[in-house]
């Protein structure tokens, strides 16, 4: 994810995040919100759409490259982890994820 998103990106997002995961149960999405410009509460809710989707279909989202300020909006609204990581996740792949760009 780069840029500036908005919440009408939420459903071309979660098409993509759905082609991703056809066929692939269990299998962990890495995201890369490194290239998000200003996050914003429309960046929260996109993300949000796209972990609960990920978990309707067996999966798990992960974020890399989480910035500060996406990660004090997280927590702000209660996203963050009980390890403040950004969704309850971590923000590096783990090897057993797919690299999802967005």
């Amino acid at each position: 994810m780069a840029g500036h998103v908005t919440p009408g990106d939420v459903p071309r997002l979660r098409a993509e995040l759905g082609a991703r995961l056809y066929g692939a149960e269990g299998a962990g999405v890495v995201c890369d919100v490194g290239g998000l410009r200003r996050p914003n509460l429309a960046a929260v809710h996109v993300l949000a759409a796209l972990q609960l989707d990920a978990r309707r279909q067996g999966s798990r989202l992960r974020l890399r490259g989480v910035g500060r300020e996406l990660r004090l909006l997280l927590d702000l609204v209660g996203l963050a982890g009980r390890d403040g990581a950004p969704l309850g996740l971590g923000d590096e792949e783990d090897g057993r994820g797919r690299e999802a760009r967005e």
